[in-house]
């Protein structure tokens, strides 16, 4: 059983090396992406525009938020639980503008409407949406930790990603007050 053991380890190890040899890991082929990305991040965190947000379950998880309607305003109305599915309507873009997706192009279930559980998406979003209001309206950066990571969705969502949300929080689906 230990030669058994000891095979499978040393196996393991010789695929991890060979395939380190063979070429670059993702770190490495993306390392000048990720680190424009992270110091895009720090800055706009440190320029003042932004509200940082601390996940209440991470706290070593954030993301940063910028309102552009008058909170006070909508600060009686209703907040999403992770629970909730919301309507939402956004468009989401990279640091350097790239367009990457937008709920403008959706008809269903209604026109320019993501509908949604708001645990059913990354950790960056889910941290802005329990943080608004119904009727609120602003911009989101996500870093890569709270956003795709280290995985290329596409060939313009890379790894290591900083993604940037414009977010309309429309409603909660099918809430009812007493």
């Amino acid at each position: 059983m230990k030669k058994f053991l000891y095979t499978v380890i040393m196996a393991i190890v010789a695929v991890t090396m060979l395939n380190s040899c063979l070429g670059k890991s993702i770190e490495d082929e993306y390392k000048d992406w990720r680190k424009t990305n992270e110091t895009w991040y720090q800055n706009q965190a440190n320029s003042g525009s932004y509200t940082e947000l601390i996940a209440p379950w991470d706290p070593s998880a954030s993301t940063l938020i910028r309102w552009h309607n008058d909170t006070m305003q909508t600060r009686y109305n209703l907040k999403p639980l992770l629970t909730s599915t919301v309507d939402v309507k956004y468009h989401l873009s990279l640091m350097d503008d790239t367009p990457i997706d937008s709920s403008y192009y959706m008809t269903s279930p209604a026109d320019s409407i993501y509908r949604a559980k708001v645990s059913d998406n990354v950790e960056g979003w889910m941290l802005a949406l329990i943080n608004m209001h119904v009727g609120d309206s602003c911009t989101v950066l996500i870093p890569y930790q709270q956003g795709y990571g280290s995985v290329k969705r596409s060939d313009e969502l890379l790894p290591f990603s900083t993604l940037v949300f414009n977010i309309k929080l429309v409603d909660i689906y099918k809430y009812k007050t007493n």
